[in-house]
């Protein structure tokens, strides 16, 4: 069984080695001892959010302060090829649902999408606390799910500005019922092995679905449809689907070599 994750700011891991004793204090220090219950001989990872994870045994711990022994720091790369999930505003906690699955089967970054079709709509100060919401629900699952990234949720973005983004994608696919091609195959056709570094956009839309405009402007910018599946998915689905489906073409869940 993995050990339970705890977080410290990026860069906190950077000079640690084995047998040094590394301080976990404030609200991860609090959740470790009093919501886990972690005791004095207990394994544990402290990760950094930016892919270094120090793991180790719990020393001492008291409610706002863990000691940790380090016995390894493995630093962990970004894939060269990054999956981004474009999910648009929808309604009913349904795109918070969306990223945070996403972020559980491995997603490396968010882009909220006002589309034409949203309901839900980002403005003023309830923008600024929607996206600290979105922070707080990837962080709490990347936690969930043991990763040393923590994806970066990036500003909201309108149909305008997702169309500059499309342009400077490696690849960016909608995902429409009224396509032609099966997912598998477009990703199939440009996750080529040994290519540069880049990114892939995964485009959602929202319960609404993208309208014939949108979908005109984004495909003028280079972006492809893609199906997925033969039935209509709900906004939530859509995507941690199609991050599953990209994750085992580029091989992300084959076991690692021993």
């Amino acid at each position: 069984m993995s050990n339970p994750v705890f977080f410290t700011p990026p860069g906190s891991l950077d000079h640690m080695a084995a047998g040094q004793v590394f301080v976990l204090e404030g609200t991860e220090a609090r959740h470790a001892v009093t919501v886990k219950r972690l005791t004095p001989g207990e394994p544990v990872d402290i990760v950094d959010g930016a892919g270094t994870r120090m793991s180790g045994r719990v020393l001492a711990a008291t409610p706002a302060r863990l000691e940790v022994e380090c016995a390894s720091v493995d630093v962990e790369e970004r894939p060269s090829t990054r999956l981004v999930l474009v999910q648009a505003l929808a309604k009913g906690d349904r795109d918070e649902l969306a990223i945070e699955t996403g972020t559980e089967l491995g997603i490396d970054a968010v882009i909220p999408w006002q589309s034409e079709r949203s309901i839900v709509r980002w403005k003023g100060d309830r923008a600024a606390k929607a996206h600290a919401k979105w922070q707080s629900v990837v962080a709490a699952a990347a936690k969930q799910a043991r990763r040393a990234w923590v994806p970066e949720v990036r500003p909201a973005v309108d149909t305008a500005a997702l169309a500059g983004l499309v342009e400077a994608a490696g690849l960016a696919v909608i995902l429409h019922e009224d396509a032609v091609r099966p997912l598998r195959a477009v990703l199939e056709a440009s996750l080529v092995a040994g290519t540069e570094p880049r990114e892939v956009l995964l485009i959602v839309g929202p319960e609404g679905g993208i309208s014939p405009r949108e979908v005109t402007r984004l495909c003028g910018k280079g972006a492809v449809t893609a199906l997925l599946g033969h039935h209509v998915l709900r906004s939530s689905t859509a995507g941690p689907a199609a991050v599953v489906l990209a994750s085992d073409i580029l091989g992300r869940w084959t076991a690692p070599s021993p």
